[in-house]
């Protein structure tokens, strides 16, 4: 324990392994080397990558051996942090102009999650992200995304350009029907306000797919 916090102390947290990141976490004091041991169980548990905690139901997390409540807890709050300020940094600082922009900036949102979640992106002339919202949770069915309310919160911001964005949790990034509807739409809708339909990507935690990128936006 000491040592990763010698590390940690002299070459910064990005030098240190999961391993040891993780014990320092969970560590209830200085000398509490059973915490290290408890690291290697997680990452056991979680197939070596640290990554996947993320996925780990904070049921199951508190029972693994060594973690309990409290523990679990930290976990789960360090990685919503993380997320957080890495979401914060993309809308701030990211560019949209390809699919690849989307995914970088949309994968730590929506991509590990169990149900599906339906994110619009607003953009500048330039690509620059305005704002991003959510419009749906549970489903991208017609009935579920109100077109309308997209299209008020573009004018709102001035935003000539628009993404749609969703996850699909069972890993098929295949579009849908009901996917292909929503994209025909939107874009419909959005063209009566000289707004541009830029993408539709589908996000799982693995891969993408890109409306536009096959040629699917008329």
């Amino acid at each position: 324990m000491r040592n990763a916090l010698d590390k940690l102390e002299s070459r910064g947290a990005a030098a240190l392994e999961d391993e040891e990141l993780l014990s320092l976490l969970l560590a209830d004091g200085q000398a509490d080397e059973k915490a290290r041991d408890v690291a290697r169980t997680i990452l056991a548990e979680c197939g070596g990558r640290v990554g996947n905690i993320a996925e780990v139901e904070f049921s199951r997390l508190r029972m693994m051996s060594g973690i309990g409540k409290l523990r679990a807890a930290r976990l789960k709050v360090a990685i919503e942090l993380g997320g957080r300020a890495a979401q914060q940094h993309a809308l701030h600082h990211d560019t949209i102009t390809s699919d690849s922009d989307v995914v970088r900036v949309m994968q730590p949102v929506i991509g590990m999650l169990q149900h599906e979640e339906c994110w619009v992106l607003y953009l500048a002339s330039s690509g620059r992200i305005l704002e991003r919202m959510r419009v749906s949770q549970g489903g991208v069915q017609a009935t579920v995304v109100d077109c309308r309310l997209i299209i008020k919160r573009a004018l709102e911001l001035l935003a000539v350009q628009i993404v749609i964005v969703h996850n699909h949790p069972s890993g098929n990034a295949e579009p849908s029907g009901q996917d292909i509807s929503l994209t025909e739409r939107v874009t419909d809708a959005a063209r009566l306000f000289e707004i541009r339909l830029l993408d539709h990507v589908i996000i799982t935690k693995s891969e993408h797919y890109s409306f536009r990128g096959h040629n699917l936006l008329r």
